[in-house]
């Protein structure tokens, strides 16, 4: 007796979409970074002028070789290049401002003149701010690339979208801007606005742009009021 056997067609799996954003906005803002440090007096910088700037530029052009257009290849080695860059515009604001509050203290050749100061205060306090949303960027939920692929069921930053679906498209992943509204919020408010830290890195890292920012904008402002009276 012939047993007949059905062949049916067996369902493959779609591989997940990718959600990969573009590099453009995030190249942007550290070519910004890059262009605020040449702008720094001589004091204020981590090293000569043009040593940042150079070493920034060659880790940002290894990574739109390495990833180009829509940042989505999961790789160690692009992982640590994004990690040395951001780190270095990171140590770098950190640098800035402590030598900027230095000088407020101690006197220095920016803090005689309101202009001056004021045009070196709002020069570490924006370079601050998109180091720290680029930091945000590049560690969140293992950065770009990995978002790209898959969202953690908690995440490290939660954003109205994440606690209030209903309110975000489906599939919704934070991008740069994301980043970078809540580097600036968090830097003008010195506290969570809308996205919420979670993690104890997420919550470490926006306590000290806090306080980094409420050094600058106190001190620089309190002490251009006194040159100017």
């Amino acid at each position: 007796m012939n047993r007949q056997h059905s062949h049916e067609p067996t369902e493959r799996a779609d591989p997940p979409e990718s959600f990969g954003e573009s590099r453009w906005p995030m190249a942007s803002a550290v070519l910004a970074a890059m262009a605020l440090t040449l702008l720094l007096p001589d004091d204020l910088r981590m090293a000569p002028r043009w040593v940042l700037p150079v070493v920034e530029g060659v880790l940002l052009l290894a990574l739109i070789a390495g990833d180009q257009g829509r940042i989505d290849r999961r790789s160690t080695f692009l992982r640590a290049v994004s990690i040395t860059l951001v780190g270095a515009l990171a140590l770098s604001a950190v640098w800035s401002t402590v030598r900027l509050v230095d000088d407020l203290v101690h006197g220095g050749p920016e803090t005689g003149s309101a202009s001056s100061l004021l045009q070196a205060g709002s020069t570490v306090w924006v370079g601050t701010i998109l180091a720290f949303a680029l930091l945000y960027y590049e560690l969140d939920s293992g950065g770009a690339a990995a978002r790209a692929h898959r969202m953690p069921p908690t995440p490290a930053l939660a954003f109205p979208q994440q606690l209030n679906p209903e309110l975000g498209a489906a599939g919704w992943r934070p991008r740069f801007i994301d980043y970078l509204y809540l580097g600036l919020t968090n830097a003008t408010a010195f506290s969570p606005t809308d996205v919420m830290p979670l993690a104890p890195w997420a919550k470490a890292v926006m306590s000290v742009q806090a306080l980094i920012s409420l050094l600058i904008l106190g001190l620089v402002v309190a002490r251009a009021v006194n040159v100017l009276a």
